[in-house]
C-alpha cells in the first residue's frame, strides 16, 4: 500500500510515470471561462452500476456490453438533456459505466457475470480521448465490498446468487455483524478495504488527467441509502411486503450508513488532493433513502426492479430506482453547469 506525504501534484506526476512507464509532465488546467462554452462539450461518462442506473428498464442490449445493465435513460443521458434544456450541450463521446465495476476496471478489462464467464468489456480509460473537456462518472463501492457487507449482514442476501460477492466471514452469523465490522478482523477488513479505495481513486483520477489533459473531472458520490430515523426501515414500503433492508438486523443499520458517510467522505477528500469536482449525494439524499415509503429514491434489498432475468425478476438490491435517478441526474448537471461556467 503507498504512503506517501507529497503534494497531490508531485502524487500525479510520480505516479502516471509509474503506472504508464514513461516520464511525462502533465498540462496545464484548461482555460477557464465566464459562461459555458457555445459548441458541444467533448465529454466521457464512466461508473459502475449507480452510473449505469442498473435495474431500470430498459437497457443497452447489444453485444456483451448487455451484460454491463446500463440504463438507455442512466443518470448520465438524463442529465445530458437537462442540460441541453439549458443551453449547455454535451458531445457524449461514449458512456462507459458498468454494472460490477471495480474502480481498477477503469484501466483494467472488466470480467462480467462470473469469473470464467468469458464475457469481457474493455478498461473504461479505453474511452478518453485527447480532446475529451469534461469526465464524470463514480466508483468505489464495489472496490470498498459493499455487496460482501450486506451479506455479511443479511442471510436472505447470502442465499441471492445474483448479487455478486460473498460475506466477509460466512462463519460469523448475519446477526452478529454489527459487532463484527465494528471490532477485531471486520474492521481491519473494512481499514484495508478504503485504503485500497482511496489508493485506486488517486491512480484512476491521474490517469484521466493523463489521457485527457484539459478535461474537467467530475467524480460523483452514491446516495444515502440509510435514513437517520433506522425506526423508518421496521416498514415496508407502500406495496411492498419485504422490509427495505430485509433481515439486516437494525442495530447494523447505523452501521452501514456510517461505511457509506465514510466512503463518501474517501471520495471527496480525493478528488480535492486531485483538483477534480466532487458531486456529494450523500448530504442531499437523506429524505429519499431506500426506507422514505413513497419517497424513496432507492429500492429496498429485495424489492422487485423493473428487470427480468428468464422471466423472474430482478431485485434493486439498494440501487436508484427512477427517482433516485432524477435526483442523480439533477445534482450532477448542476454541478457540470458549474465546472463549465467557471
Amino acid at each position: 500500500m503507498r504512503k506517501t506525504t507529497t503534494t497531490p501534484r508531485a502524487r500525479r506526476l510520480a505516479a502516471a510515470a509509474v503506472a504508464l512507464g514513461s516520464c511525462l509532465a502533465l498540462a496545464a488546467p484548461a482555460g477557464t471561462a465566464d459562461a459555458a462554452p457555445a459548441d458541444p462539450v467533448p465529454t466521457v461518462f464512466f461508473g459502475d452500476s449507480y452510473t449505469a442506473n442498473f435495474g431500470i428498464a430498459p437497457f443497452h442490449e447489444d453485444g456483451e456490453r448487455a451484460f454491463c445493465f446500463q440504463a438507455t435513460e442512466d443518470y448520465p443521458a438524463v442529465a445530458t438533456r437537462r442540460l441541453a434544456d439549458k443551453g449547455v450541450t454535451l458531445n457524449v463521446q461514449s458512456d462507459v459505466s458498468c454494472g460490477g465495476a471495480l474502480i481498477h476496471h477503469f484501466w483494467n478489462e472488466q470480467e462480467l457475470l462470473q469469473p470464467g464467464s468469458g464475457l469481457k468489456v474493455p478498461a473504461q480509460q479505453g474511452a478518453l480521448k485527447g480532446d475529451t473537456r469534461l469526465v464524470v462518472g463514480g466508483m468505489g463501492g464495489n472496490t470498498l465490498g459493499f455487496n460482501s457487507i450486506l451479506k455479511q449482514c443479511s442471510a436472505k442476501l447470502r442465499d441471492q446468487a445474483l448479487l455478486p460477492g460473498a460475506p466477509v466471514d460466512a462463519d460469523s452469523p448475519a446477526g452478529e455483524c454489527r459487532d463484527f465490522f465494528t471490532s477485531g478482523d471486520g474492521k481491519e477488513w473494512l481499514d484495508y478495504k478504503f485504503e485500497q479505495v482511496e489508493y485506486d481513486l488517486d491512480e484512476m483520477l491521474q490517469r484521466t488527467s493523463y489521457f485527457s489533459p484539459d478535461a474537467e473531472r467530475v467524480l460523483v458520490g452514491y446516495p444515502r441509502l440509510v435514513p437517520q430515523d433506522t425506526t423508518k426501515c421496521l416498514s415496508a414500503a407502500p406495496s411492498q411486503t419485504e422490509l427495505p433492508f430485509a433481515d439486516i438486523p437494525q442495530d447494523a443499520l447505523p452501521v452501514l450508513d456510517q461505511v457509506q458517510k465514510r466512503l463518501d467522505d474517501a471520495m471527496k477528500k480525493v478528488a480535492a488532493e486531485n483538483g477534480a469536482d466532487f458531486v456529494d449525494l450523500y448530504n442531499h439524499t437523506g429524505s429519499n433513502t431506500a426506507c422514505d415509503g413513497a419517497n424513496r429514491g432507492i429500492g429496498g434489498l429485495l424489492e422487485n426492479s423493473m428487470l427480468e432475468l428468464g422471466n423472474q425478476p430482478i431485485p434493486w438490491y439498494a440501487h436508484p430506482n427512477e427517482k433516485g435517478r432524477d435526483i442523480q441526474a439533477e445534482r450532477v448537471a448542476a454541478k457540470i453547469e458549474e465546472v463549465l461556467n467557471r
